[in-house]
C-alpha cells in the first residue's frame, strides 16, 4: 500500500514537473485579457520540488479513496474555473479563488450570484490540503467535502443541490468523456467533487525566501525579518496559534490546527442571543444548514460553536496558514483589517474589551513600532516566488498605509497590564 500511495503521488509530482518547466523563470506583469486556465502559469498544478515542500506530509494528505492521477487532476482543473456550476452562469471555484490573487478574491466578504455578499473572508485555497478540517469553522474535513458546499449555498453558487451541477455540465460531450475516462461512468455529483479537490491537492506552495532561510542560507531574508522571527516565537507570542506547540516551531504550515476567539469584532454582534438561537435552528452534524447560517446570517459571528455548540467556542475561528499572508489580505475571518500592521496592532493591544470567551493567551504584548516592522518583513518573507512582485508592491502599499493610517493601535493599552475578562452571560 505505501508503495502505491509512493508511485501516484510520483506521477502527480512528474505531472507537475511538466507543466511548470519554467516555474523559476521570471514572470511578466499579467495583462488582460486573462490568460485562461490552461495556459496560465498561476492556475497549473505546482511541483513539489519547491524548497521547504513536504514530500512526507504530502504522502500523507492523499485519501486512499481518491488517488491522483493527471488525468483526474486535469478535469478537477477545468471544473474550478467552469462557470456553469454556479445558477446563472456568473461564478466559478475561481470567483472567490482566483489564481492571479494567490487563490483569494482579496475582498473582505465574499461575492456569489446575483451580487449576494458572504459572510466570511475566502482563504487561499494554496496548501488547504494540508488543513485537518476545512472553512473557517472547521464543519468539514476534507476538500471534497468543501468542494460541494459553495455550490450548494444560495448566496455563493446557488444551486440547489449537486444533481443541478451535474445537469449543468452532463450535456458538454468533453466533461461526458473525461468523467468516463477517469470514472468509468458519467457525470456524478461525488465524481465532480472528487475531481475538485484532486485539483485543490496540487496547489502547495512554499519555495519563500523563509524556506531557503530554514534550508541554510542565512542571506535569504533580512536581519528585519530574522529579528521577526524571533518575536513571532517569543515576545509576539504568534506562537502560540501558529507552532506545533509553545516550544515547537512550525517551519512548514506554521499552524495548530485549532481554533481561537482572539477579540475580532465580537461586540458588534449579541453573540449569546445568537448561541441561543443556533442552538434552537440547527442541528449538531447538519452540514448544510450549517453552511448557511455561516455564509448567510449574522450566526456566522459564532464560529466553531456552529459545530460544537460548546460555549467555550464562541466566535473561535480556525487558525489561518500564513503562508503568503502578504498577498491574501484582507485579513481575519470577516475581512475587517486592511493591512498587516492592523493585525499586529490589534493583537499588540491585547484584542477586544469585555469579550468574556477571550482566548487565554492574548494579552497586551508591549510591541515597539521597529518591533511590528519586524514582525511585518518576516511575515512578507513568507511569500511564495510566484507572487514576489505582487507580494513587493502590497508591502510597499501596506507600510505607506500604516504611517497615515493605524485604526488599530492603541500604545496605552498594548503598554498596560492585561484588563479582567468580564463573566460569561448567563
Amino acid at each position: 500500500m505505501k508503495m502505491k500511495r509512493v508511485a501516484v503521488l510520483a506521477v502527480m509530482a512528474g505531472t507537475a514537473v511538466l507543466l511548470l518547466g519554467c516555474e523559476h523563470q521570471p514572470k511578466k506583469a499579467r495583462t488582460q485579457p486573462a490568460l485562461l486556465p490552461e495556459t496560465d502559469p498561476l492556475a497549473q498544478p505546482k511541483s513539489l520540488q519547491q524548497v521547504g515542500a513536504p514530500v512526507e506530509m504530502t504522502r500523507a494528505a492523499i485519501p486512499a479513496d481518491n488517488p491522483q492521477t493527471p488525468e483526474k487532476i486535469s478535469l478537477g482543473q477545468k471544473l474550478f474555473f467552469d462557470r456553469r456550476l454556479s445558477v446563472n452562469g456568473t461564478v466559478s471555484c475561481s470567483t472567490c479563488h482566483d489564481p492571479a490573487l494567490a487563490f483569494t478574491d482579496r475582498k473582505p466578504t465574499s461575492v456569489g450570484v446575483q451580487g449576494r455578499v458572504g459572510q466570511r473572508n475566502a482563504p487561499t485555497v494554496l496548501n488547504a490540503f494540508y488543513n485537518k478540517t476545512q472553512f473557517w469553522d472547521g464543519r468539514v474535513n476534507t476538500l471534497e467535502e468543501q468542494a460541494a458546499l459553495p455550490i450548494v449555498n444560495s448566496v455563493e453558487m446557488g444551486l440547489p443541490n449537486l444533481d443541478a451541477a451535474v445537469a449543468q455540465i452532463a450535456s458538454v460531450e468533453g466533461y461526458q468523456q473525461a468523467f468516463r475516462a477517469v470514472f468509468g461512468r458519467p457525470p456524478n455529483g461525488p465524481d465532480l467533487v472528487r475531481a475538485i479537490a484532486s485539483y485543490e491537492r496540487t496547489l502547495f506552495s512554499f519555495d519563500s525566501p523563509f524556506d531557503r532561510f530554514i534550508a541554510g542560507d542565512k542571506t535569504a531574508i533580512d536581519d528585519s525579518a530574522k529579528r521577526g522571527w524571533e518575536l513571532f516565537n517569543n515576545q509576539a507570542r504568534c506562537n502560540k496559534c501558529h507552532a506545533l506547540t509553545d516550544t515547537k516551531r512550525d517551519v512548514t504550515n506554521l499552524i495548530d490546527n485549532d481554533f481561537h476567539n482572539v477579540g475580532v469584532l465580537v461586540v458588534k454582534h449579541n453573540v449569546v442571543a445568537l448561541a441561543r438561537q443556533a442552538e434552537q435552528l440547527i442541528k449538531t452534524g447538519d452540514t448544510s444548514a450549517i453552511d448557511q447560517a455561516a455564509i448567510q446570517t449574522d450566526m456566522s459571528a459564532l464560529g466553531r460553536f456552529l459545530i460544537t455548540k460548546q460555549e467555550k467556542d464562541i466566535a473561535s475561528f480556525k487558525t489561518p496558514n500564513i503562508r503568503n499572508i502578504l498577498v491574501t489580505g484582507p485579513y481575519f475571518h470577516d475581512g475587517s483589517q486592511e493591512t498587516l500592521w492592523d493585525v499586529i496592532d490589534h493583537y499588540n493591544k491585547g484584542a477586544g474589551l469585555q469579550n468574556p470567551y477571550l482566548d487565554a493567551d492574548i494579552q497586551p504584548l508591549a510591541l515597539t513600532e521597529s518591533d511590528i516592522d519586524d514582525l511585518v518583513a518576516f511575515m512578507a518573507s513568507l511569500t511564495s516566488a510566484p507572487y514576489r512582485e505582487q507580494g513587493a508592491a502590497e508591502l510597499a502599499r501596506q507600510r505607506a498605509l500604516s504611517r497615515t493610517n493605524r485604526p488599530q493601535r492603541d500604545t496605552a493599552r498594548a503598554f498596560g497590564p492585561k484588563p479582567p475578562l468580564p463573566a460569561p452571560p448567563k
